[in-house]
């Protein structure tokens, strides 16, 4: 399973890294990562449906995370990515700003990775 993570923080590269490391290593995950919501797009234009989940910071400079969630839902519909957003900020106008737009996921920093692999699984 293709996961794209994009978080303008660079170091959350080398923590999926860290803690996917035997999912990554059994090819049964592969991360690729954007720092910003125009690279993420730029990914998701080059490589076409590789991507079937996405996990976006929704507090980014330049293109929010929402403004990048509600262009990933017009604009690749089919097969449309699973998309779950995270914020430091659990407040419920980000919540409801993300799942009106069509996210399937929210999810809170620091990440709970227990809790994220379950739903990774669930989905592959």
């Amino acid at each position: 399973m293709k996961i794209l993570v994009v978080d303008d923080e660079k170091d959350v590269q080398t923590l999926f890294e860290q803690r996917f490391r035997k999912e990554i290593k059994s090819a049964e995950m592969d991360f690729a990562f954007a720092f910003s919501g125009e690279e993420a797009l730029q990914f998701l234009t080059t490589h076409d449906h590789e991507a079937v989940l996405i996990l976006s910071d929704i507090n980014m400079p330049g293109m929010s995370g929402l403004e990048l969630l509600r262009q990933i839902k017009e604009k690749h519909k089919t097969p449309p990515p699973v998309v779950m957003m995270i914020t430091a900020y659990g407040d419920a106008e980000n919540h409801e700003a993300s799942m009106k737009l069509g996210a399937d996921d929210f999810l809170t920093k620091p990440v709970d990775f227990p809790s994220l692999k379950e739903k990774l699984k669930a989905i592959h």
